[in-house]
């Protein structure tokens, strides 16, 4: 039997169930709405809404748009007669989100928010994370020792969307073949078929990564770089979106395997949750009493909603100047004597994409530098590998990412006239 190379269709199969202390800039400050997503103004669109973006209603024609107020947090605008729009408008040419589709993805983002923090509470921070992780269609590796609620975050996250979900247990007897699926031969028609495994699915939940030997971990690379999966010589495009949630144990707890530097690379942020602090776990107490806050979740978006907020954020603009200090930052952790590896070109695409999903959870269709100190720790700190000296120093990823943070140059004068000035004004200059 000859097989081709060319991606193949699947066979109808049900791959999964429908569901129904990093970087403080721009948390808490002037203009981020509680728990920190920003705050966007009503569309004030004459037209209808962009047709590119199925799921959105159009808006009404209106005769003459009403004088819009000023964006939560922002006064108005020196030397005019009326206050600043929230989000300032990209320059010609440049590819800039409609209010419309901005206003959608923001309360997209809030209601997912409020229905993830039902489940953990007391984490806004973390949940941010993870929904900046999912519209820059990435992965996100949850570390942290046991109890803290790992699962429980990537279930929530998966159960508040509604499209295919499966979960994976890594074990240390978990084959590769039980990931990506196998090749089973029909008697029927004398011929081999494709049961897919538990990757054919929009969110993949797998818990303890590092429990499963590396060459069950591998089976993840091809998944979560390339969104396709090759058995037997045929390859099978995987849906969008495609996220991948993934927990682990700290490495030096026993029956645990490192994850190799080429998987970790592939995971868009990194997350440690901790424990919470005293009245958050006596509200969680509160919460979970006699009933399960993840198992009354119900899906407040679905896959085709998702995946229309994941292309509206590939528009959100990027100035030269932002995209060089996102260069910088890389290339400066390629520098540091206490690092045996740094980072790689690409977690530079990475932390573009997180940056531009923070801008837009913030109400904004530009990025400005505060964005990519924001997800920076997140998406950087994972990939650096300490030299040896530097571990017997107690020397930490996350401590020298926010070094980098200090002494990296931030540009000045990298947005257009309006931009700047709400980004000085909120970061009082």
């Amino acid at each position: 039997m000859t097989q081709s190379s060319q991606p193949a269709a699947l066979p109808d199969h049900n791959y999964g169930h429908s569901n129904g202390q990093h970087g403080q800039h721009g948390y808490g400050q002037p203009g981020y709405a509680a728990p920190g997503y920003g705050a966007v103004q009503p569309p004030v669109t004459t037209g209808p809404a962009d047709a590119s973006h199925p799921g959105f209603a159009p808006v009404a024609p209106q005769a003459q748009a009403p004088a819009q107020p000023a964006a939560a947090g922002y006064p108005a605008q020196p030397g005019t007669s009326g206050p600043i729009p929230a989000v300032a408008p990209a320059p010609a040419g440049v590819g800039a989100i409609q209010d419309a589709v901005l206003a959608e993805l923001h309360s997209t983002a809030q209601r997912i928010a409020a229905n993830v923090e039902r489940v953990l509470v007391g984490k806004p921070d973390v949940v941010r994370i993870a929904l900046v992780t999912l519209l820059a269609e990435g992965h996100l590796l949850v570390e942290d020792v046991p109890g803290v609620g790992k699962t429980s975050l990537a279930k929530a996250l998966a159960r508040s969307i509604d499209c295919t979900v499966s979960r994976i247990q890594f074990t240390p007897d978990l084959l590769p073949s039980d990931i990506t699926g196998v090749s089973i031969y029909n008697r029927q028609n004398s011929d081999f078929e494709f049961r897919p495994g538990p990757v054919f699915a929009n969110i993949v939940v797998g818990d303890e990564i590092n429990r499963a030997s590396p060459k069950t971990q591998s089976a993840l690379l091809e998944c979560m770089e390339e969104h396709q999966v090759t058995v037997d010589g045929t390859t099978y495009p995987l849906g969008s979106p495609f996220m991948v949630i993934a927990t682990q144990n700290p490495v030096e707890m026993e029956g645990t395997y490192a994850l190799p530097e080429a998987q970790r690379d592939r995971f868009t942020a990194r997350v440690s949750i901790g424990y919470p602090d005293p009245l958050a776990e006596l509200a969680m107490v509160d919460e979970h009493a006699g009933h399960d806050p993840l198992a009354e979740l119900t899906p407040v978006s679905d896959a085709d909603r998702v995946r229309a907020l994941i292309e509206a954020v590939r528009q959100v603009h990027l100035s030269p100047e932002v995209r060089r200090y996102a260069v910088d930052l890389v290339s400066a952790t390629r520098r540091l004597p206490e690092l045996r590896l740094g980072a790689s070109p690409r977690s530079t695409l990475q932390l573009v994409s997180a940056a531009r999903a923070h801008a837009a959870l913030a109400g904004r269709d530009f990025v400005v530098p505060d964005d990519l100190q924001a997800v920076a720790v997140p998406v950087l700190a994972h990939r650096l590998v300490l030299t040896p000296e530097s571990q017997a120093a107690r020397r930490s990823p996350v401590d020298l990412v926010r070094g980098l943070l200090q002494r990296v140059p931030v540009p000045h004068g990298a947005l257009d006239p309006s931009a700047q000035w709400l980004h000085d004004t909120r970061n009082g200059r």
